[in-house]
């Protein structure tokens, strides 16, 4: 299809409020869906469209990718970029998550078991002792309205202290204090990233870094676990930032050696290090000099919700001082500030971190669940691994999406490696994690025993749509 044809029917696309692309991707998608750009219709390649269109080439990269990930569109080299249809279900507006995830994330009144969120379910009692500790300090608050976009100075000192202890110097003006580590991730992504742009992920990673960059329009590239290649993908593409997990990798659980943490550092461009894992190590793992010891470029994000309590939203950001400072007003747009009782709590929750309970009882919960599942499933690839909260299973045939679906029916929701991997390379595995009590976890494996006894893969291999999950 010419791009004149197209322009003539977007018609007033831009009129409407939003980034150009975003605009841009709605009157797609509303063709798409009506039916007046039916599947196999050829699109105007990306720099045609956009000099019809008067726009910068990334506004229609961002467009299309966006429509791309919703499965509206293909876009493979050599062929173009063809409109795929409306997905399986309809039109959805809106809709980047995966049902699953939104499912996980509040209290169920029925009997399916979550083997996909993969944070405690359980508050510690430290966590009501913080708060009774903290109530004297409350009662002494005057003269304060409580608005602190970087986060309140006490906890904003006691992070950088932290951090200064593990190698790398820091001062209270490098930390921004958030509502967890999603939030972090957002505010960088928004923040650094323009429509077009491309991000270096690993493949697989964890799947809420891919929807906030794929919010922002960028263009996805994934790498080995590590970032394997980075350097040459660097030169090559020149990308506005990379996202890694260097301690636990969620999903892996693997552990990048110091070696490779130096190099990845002195590549020259933002490097975001997420370290939300990296306080999960089983009892005796020394935990690892950060990346950002090795450079001023890396930005690192951390936060107490995968460590203490899914509902302790606190999460940071330590970067340069003038990052921090842009980052604050983005913030302060949306929300003004975090809570400040619960920055409070927060203080006396950090030697948490460092304590043997918490490492104790994921060491034990690793354990168990891995002994049932060698068990139960002797053809499956269950490795171990010395933190974290996730094993990375690989099935023995068929593919993780349909499996999944398959497992839902017995009452188990699992998270498929598809919505992991952004190269395509992970269908066959899934992530399980082991945050759960060990009663749960057997009944876990009970129910995963009947679904695989009654799977049965389709002949051809499933590839879901990426989603979401913590």
């Amino acid at each position: 299809m010419r791009p004149i044809e197209v322009i003539e029917r977007l018609g007033r696309w831009s009129s409407g409020r939003g980034p150009l692309y975003v605009l841009l991707a709605a009157r797609l998608r509303h063709l798409i869906d009506d039916g007046e750009l039916p599947p196999g219709v050829l699109l105007p390649p990306d720099r045609a469209l956009a000099g019809a269109l008067a726009v910068g080439r990334t506004t229609v990269v961002a467009a299309y990718e966006l429509l791309r990930a919703e499965g509206r569109i293909t876009r493979r080299q050599g062929s173009g970029t063809r409109v795929a249809g409306v997905p399986s279900g309809g039109p959805v507006e809106d809709a980047p998550v995966d049902p699953i995830f939104l499912d996980s994330l509040e209290a169920r009144d029925d009997d399916v078991l979550l083997a996909i969120c993969a944070a405690p379910g359980d508050p510690p009692p430290q966590l009501a002792e913080a708060f009774v500790e903290i109530a004297p300090q409350l009662s002494r608050i005057s003269d304060d309205i409580g608005y602190y976009p970087y986060g309140h100075p006490a906890l904003r000192k006691a992070l950088a202290a932290r951090y200064t202890a593990r190698g790398v110097r820091t001062s209270f003006e490098q930390i921004l204090v958030t509502n967890g580590g999603q939030q972090a991730l957002s505010l960088l992504a928004h923040a650094l990233v323009s429509p077009g742009d491309q991000v270096l992920v690993e493949a697989p990673t964890y799947p809420g870094a891919l929807e906030v960059f794929r919010e922002e329009g960028a263009v996805l590239r994934g790498l080995p676990v590590g970032l394997d290649g980075f350097e040459a993908a660097v030169r090559e593409r020149r990308p506005a930032l990379a996202y890694v997990i260097p301690t636990y990798q969620n999903p892996t659980g693997s552990v990048m050696s110091a070696l490779t943490r130096q190099r990845l550092a002195s590549a020259g461009i933002p490097l975001i290090e997420d370290e939300v894992p990296a306080d999960l190590g089983f009892p005796g793992e020394v935990l690892p000099v950060p990346l950002a010891a090795y450079s001023e470029s890396v930005i690192s994000i951390g936060s107490l919700s995968k460590s203490i309590w899914g509902g302790l939203r606190i999460g940071w950001i330590r970067a340069s001082t003038p990052l921090i400072n842009r980052l604050a007003r983005l913030r302060a747009v949306h929300d003004l500030g975090g809570n400040v009782p619960t920055q409070l709590a927060a203080v006396h929750l950090l030697p948490l971190l460092d304590g043997p309970d918490l490492h104790d009882t994921l060491k034990c919960r690793h354990d168990h669940l891995h002994q049932l599942l060698t068990q139960a499933f002797p053809t499956w690839d269950i490795p171990t691994v010395t933190g974290g909260q996730c094993l990375w299973v690989g099935l023995p045939y068929g593919d993780g999406t349909s499996f999944a679906q398959t497992a839902l029916r017995h009452g188990l929701a699992i998270l498929p490696g598809a919505g992991l991997d952004i190269t395509g390379a992970s269908d066959s595995h899934i992530r399980l994690h082991f945050r759960a009590p060990e009663p749960a976890l057997t009944e876990a494996v009970h129910r995963l025993t009947t679904a695989w006894s009654t799977y049965h893969p389709p002949t051809t291999r499933v590839r879901g749509r990426p989603s979401m999950a913590i």
